[in-house]
């Protein structure tokens, strides 16, 4: 049985289509781990190579996010016609499996741990089911290591990315972390990651997840079985790491470089409204300030367009990632995906102007703005990205810093390179 597992590309005038800055995606090599090895799997994340249209595979699996969805579609169209079953999972069919059904012969919603080998099989069977549906949540036990021989490795800026924990403790009105997990925060035993990280090539690694701090405890453990592997790594965590100097103390040890924490905004009543509470505005400076004092470089995330933002608030982010030497930074204008809470507000309220899944990639407005004009938002979100990545930006947040060039230095070029190119050829009408 040959089994193709897909992963579409990003539109042509999305940022993340043009960025060199990739990693794989681990939800590839995850599925093509789960499947049986008596089968013959491929792997093809299409952003670094293309689909090769004369192979005729017994099944494809297609893995999509929202800004990926209409890539997928048109993939999965051209499958069937061929008479190939197609398969679509991952979060946004999980949120929108009447659409997803649509273009496919399977639709898998939820995780797909306790779904692919059975999906698989019954293929095999001449049994394909039109969905399946995660009743629970998988523990984080016993996972399969992800098959990275079958990736193009160097297509990648690195390829060892691995998960120890799912999910997230928080529950932010915009985020689809929490729907897609159902509100669980589970953590992958300490013993398995470091067999996993034992048998990786290389020493770099990328923990894919959300929030590799969100529980403390777990989190000082992780990092302490990891010293002595002298690895280099990066991750996500929240704000709320900086409160805890042993856990900052441990990470750097345990070899972190940099974290990607969502500062989101300066306004506090802004963040209230996300559900974001935990973040202290009048916290931050000093929260930076210790996580760099560590070694830790960062990558902070704020999202433009939310309802108490004004024309000003472009100029005021930069400034504060400016004065603050944040090491990177990505810009996102507010966009309510499907099955969040956001979404569901902005459709009741008749805010949301396209379905056009392409348009969600964090970089287009897609939803009427309130305190801002759609215009205003779109300008000032590419201004804001445009000096940002200026050289002299860049030379004013890490000129004289030895903390973790390696990782930030090509990170803030390749950024640069991508948004230049998005520019010329970006359509921001709405």
């Amino acid at each position: 049985m040959d089994v193709t597992l897909i992963v579409p590309r990003w539109p042509a005038n999305s940022l993340w289509g043009k960025v060199v800055f990739r990693f794989p995606y681990l939800a590839l090599t995850t599925l093509a781990a789960l499947t049986p090895r008596d089968a013959r799997v491929r792997l093809i994340d299409e952003n670094v190579e293309e689909i090769d249209w004369k192979a005729t595979p017994d099944l494809v699996g297609i893995s999509l996010m929202t800004p990926l969805a209409h890539r997928g579609y048109e993939i999965a169209n051209a499958y069937r016609k061929r008479g190939v079953p197609v398969v679509l999972g991952g979060i946004h069919p999980s949120m929108m499996p009447e659409e997803a059904s649509a273009h496919a012969d399977a639709v898998v919603v939820g995780e797909a741990e306790g779904l692919w080998p059975r999906v698989v099989e019954d293929v095999r069977q001449g049994e394909l089911q039109p969905l399946y549906r995660s009743e629970d949540h998988s523990p984080l036990t016993n996972l399969p290591l992800p098959r990275r021989e079958l990736l193009k490795r160097k297509a990648y800026f690195f390829v060892n990315t691995v998960q120890t924990t799912r999910g997230c403790p928080f529950d932010c009105e915009f985020c689809s972390v929490t729907q897609f997990y159902g509100h669980t925060y589970r953590l992958r035993p300490v013993g398995e990651v470091e067999r996993e990280v034992r048998n990786l090539e290389g020493r770099f690694i990328f923990f894919v997840d959300d929030n590799i701090a969100g529980d403390k405890a777990y989190a000082k453990a992780l990092f302490r079985r990891l010293i002595p592997y002298r690895l280099k790594w990066a991750s996500q965590a929240s704000i709320t790491i900086a409160r805890d100097q042993e856990l900052l103390r441990l990470a750097r040890q345990s070899g972190c470089m940099g974290l990607f924490i969502g500062f989101e905004s300066l306004s506090q009543k802004t963040l209230k409204e996300m559900g974001k509470t935990f973040n202290r505005v009048a916290s931050y400076r000093d929260m930076i300030r210790r996580i760099h004092s560590h070694g830790i470089g960062i990558q902070g995330s704020f999202i433009f367009g939310n309802d108490g933002d004004t024309p000003s608030v472009f100029a005021e982010v930069v400034r504060f990632t400016e004065q603050t030497r944040l090491d990177a930074v990505l810009f996102s204008i507010l966009t309510p995906f499907p099955g969040t809470r956001l979404y569901c507000k902005m459709k009741a309220e008749g805010r949301i102007l396209t379905d056009d899944w392409a348009r969600y990639d964090m970089n287009h407005v897609v939803f009427r703005p309130r305190g801002i004009s759609i215009e205003e938002l779109q300008q000032g979100f590419n201004w804001a990205y445009s000096r940002l990545y200026s050289w002299r930006s860049i030379a004013k947040r890490l000129l004289g810093v030895r903390r973790n060039l390696q990782l930030f230095g090509p990170q803030n070029v390749g950024f640069r390179t991508a948004w230049l190119e998005v520019l010329k050829d970006k359509d921001d009408s709405p």
